[in-house]
C-alpha cells in the first residue's frame, strides 16, 4: 500500500450506485480534525466535544473550497445534510479515531464529500486498508480479518455461519491452543538442552511422542475441514449433462424456480453452457446447463458439445440426466461410462410418464464394480417437481460429510490456512521421528519452531508484508 499507517484515510464505505444512504468513513489520528472541517452540527456543538458512538444531525460544508478562493472569506458551500457518528480509539473498527458521515446515497454527492475530506488532509484509502489497520492495531487477527471478507461475500446461511464463527475467533482460538501446546513442548525440550549436565528430565520421551501425535491428529482434522470450508466460501460447480431433449434445461428451471433456460420439444435447443448460482440446502452451487451431447454435423452444435465436455471436466459433481420414458441409448451409456473418477449423480427424469428404463439395468450400467466413487440414482419429474427435494438432499450429501454442520466449531476455509497446517504437520512428523530415534533434543526443537511459525501464519502472529498485501488487496475500497 502506498501510504503509511500514520495517515488519516477516507473512503466511501457503501456500494457504487444510488441508494437511500451512503457512508463516508474517515479513520486515523486526525479523523476528528478532518471531519470538523466538513461537519457543522445542527446543535451548534463542536465535533470534538460530542459523545462517542452517538448519531448527530449535521450539515456537510466544503469550507476548504471557500477558504481557497483568492484568500478571501466566502460562505462555505453546502454539500449535504447528514447524520454523523464519532467513534474514538480504541473503540472503533480500526481501533483508531473514526468518523462516519451518513449522507444521501447518490454517487455524486458521496464523491463530492469524499473529495472535500481529502482537501482537508485525508488520503483515499487503499482496498482493505481499514481492515488492515484493525489487524495491525490488534483488534482482529489475520484469520478474523479474512472472515470479514467472507461475511461480505457469503451467499448462503451456511456460508455466513462459517464466516461468523471465524470472525468470532473459533479458528483462531483453536490455532492458538494448538500453538501454545507446542510452545510448552518446545520449552521443555530447550530446558532439557540447557540443563543437560544436571541430569534433569523435564519431559519424558513417551509423553513428548504422545503429545506430538495428538497435535498431529488435531491438525489433520482441521486441514481436512478445508474441503467443506472452501465449498461454503467459494461454492461448488455442478454440471447437468445428458443427450438432447432429456430435460436438462427443464431441470435447471425447476431448481431455480424460474424460466431461465429456453425449453422446446426440439432436440438441441441449448447450444451453449448456461450458468446460474443457487442455494441448495445451504450450499452455494454454480449450476451449469450444458448442450446435449451427441454426434452432429452442425458446426454450432459441435461447439456446444465441445463446451459441454469442458464443463464436465471442470465440474466437481455431474448430474447425468436420463429420459425415464425411453430406453437407454448408446449416448446414455457413453455418458455413464465417462468420468467414473468423478462424483456423479444419475437423475432419471420424466417420472410423470410411463417408465421405460429397467432399474436393474440402469444400476448395472451406472454402478460398475470398479466405479469410484459410487454413483447414486434419483428419480424425478422436472415438470411436476416430484423428487426435487430428494435430489437437493442427495446433492448436499454427495458434496459434504454426513456429520458436517456449518457454524459448529472451527473450519478452515482457505488454501493458505491448509498449506500452513500441512507444513506444521510435516514438521511435527519430523520432530516425532527425531524423538523415536532418540536423537539430540536440538533436532525436535528445530522442527517444533517450524511448526509453531507455520501455525502463526494463519492468525498473523507470524506474517510478512507480502502476505498482508496479498490478503487485503482482495477487499473493496472502504473496508
Amino acid at each position: 500500500m502506498s501510504g503509511t499507517v500514520q495517515d488519516t484515510i477516507c473512503a466511501i464505505a457503501t456500494p457504487v450506485g444510488e441508494g437511500g444512504i451512503g457512508i463516508l468513513r474517515i479513520s486515523g489520528e486526525k479523523a476528528i480534525e478532518v471531519a470538523s472541517g466538513l461537519v457543522r452540527l445542527r446543535s451548534g456543538r463542536s465535533l470534538t466535544s460530542v459523545k462517542s458512538r452517538s448519531l448527530y444531525h449535521a450539515d456537510i460544508l466544503d469550507t476548504a473550497a471557500a477558504e481557497g478562493t483568492a484568500g478571501r472569506a466566502h460562505a462555505s458551500r453546502a454539500l449535504d445534510e447528514a447524520l454523523v457518528v464519532v467513534m474514538r480509539a480504541p473503540h472503533s473498527y480500526t481501533a483508531e479515531d473514526v468518523v462516519e458521515i451518513q449522507c444521501h446515497g447518490g454517487p455524486f454527492v458521496l464523491q463530492t464529500v469524499c473529495e472535500a475530506a481529502m482537501r482537508r488532509g485525508a488520503r483515499l484509502a487503499e482496498p482493505g486498508e481499514f481492515t488492515k489497520r484493525a489487524f495491525l492495531n490488534g483488534r482482529l487477527d489475520l484469520a478474523q480479518a479474512e472472515a470479514v471478507l467472507d461475511t461480505i461475500r457469503a451467499k448462503t446461511a451456511g456460508s455466513l455461519a462459517i464466516a461468523q464463527e471465524q470472525l468470532r475467533g473459533a479458528l483462531s482460538k483453536e490455532i492458538d491452543r494448538i500453538r501454545e501446546s507446542l510452545i510448552r513442548m518446545l520449552a521443555h525440550i530447550e530446558a532439557a538442552i540447557d540443563f543437560t549436565e544436571e541430569d534433569i528430565t523435564f519431559i519424558q520421551p513417551e509423553e513428548l511422542a504422545a503429545g506430538l501425535q495428538q497435535t498431529m491428529t488435531e491438525i489433520s482434522r482441521l486441514a481436512e475441514s478445508c474441503r467443506e470450508g472452501r465449498i461454503f466460501r467459494e461454492g461448488v460447480t455442478v454440471a447437468i449433462v445428458g443427450r438432447p431433449n432429456v430435460g436438462k434445461s427443464s431441470l435447471l428451471n425447476a431448481l431455480l424456480q424460474t424460466d431461465r433456460a429456453i425449453v422446446t420439444p426440439v432436440p438441441g435447443t441449448t447450444r451453449d453452457v448456461l450458468e446460474e448460482v443457487l442455494n441448495i440446502r445451504g450450499v452455494p452451487v454454480r449450476l451449469l446447463d450444458t448442450a446435449g451431447v451427441r454426434p452432429t454435423d452442425d458446426p454450432v452444435e459441435q461447439e456446444g458439445v465441445r463446451r459441454s465436455r469442458i464443463a464436465m471436466d471442470e465440474a466437481e459433481l455431474l448430474l447425468i440426466l436420463l429420459d425415464g420414458s425411453a430406453r437407454l441409448t448408446d449416448e446414455d451409456r457413453g455418458l455413464l461410462a465417462q468420468h467414473q473418477n468423478k462424483k456423479r449423480l444419475v437423475v432419471v427424469n420424466k417420472t410423470d410418464l410411463p417408465c421405460q428404463i429397467e432399474p436393474a439395468e440402469l444400476a448395472a450400467v451406472a454402478r460398475p464394480a470398479q466405479s469410484e466413487p459410487a454413483c447414486a440414482i434419483v428419480w424425478i419429474s422436472a415438470k411436476t417437481g416430484d423428487g426435487l427435494d430428494a435430489l437437493r438432499d442427495r446433492i448436499r450429501r454427495m458434496l459434504l460429510r454426513a456429520d458436517f454442520e456449518p457454524g459448529e466449531g472451527a473450519v478452515v476455509t482457505r488454501l493458505r490456512h491448509r498449506a500452513a497446517l500441512l507444513k506444521a504437520h510435516e514438521a511435527l512428523a519430523g520432530a516425532a521421528d527425531s524423538v523415536q530415534a532418540k536423537l539430540s533434543g536440538e533436532f525436535a526443537a528445530m522442527d517444533l519452531r517450524v511448526a509453531i511459525d507455520a501455525l502463526g501464519e494463519i492468525t498473523g502472529a507470524v506474517s510478512t508484508d507480502d502476505i498482508l498485501d496479498r490478503i487485503f488487496r482482495e477487499f473493496c475500497i472502504g473496508k
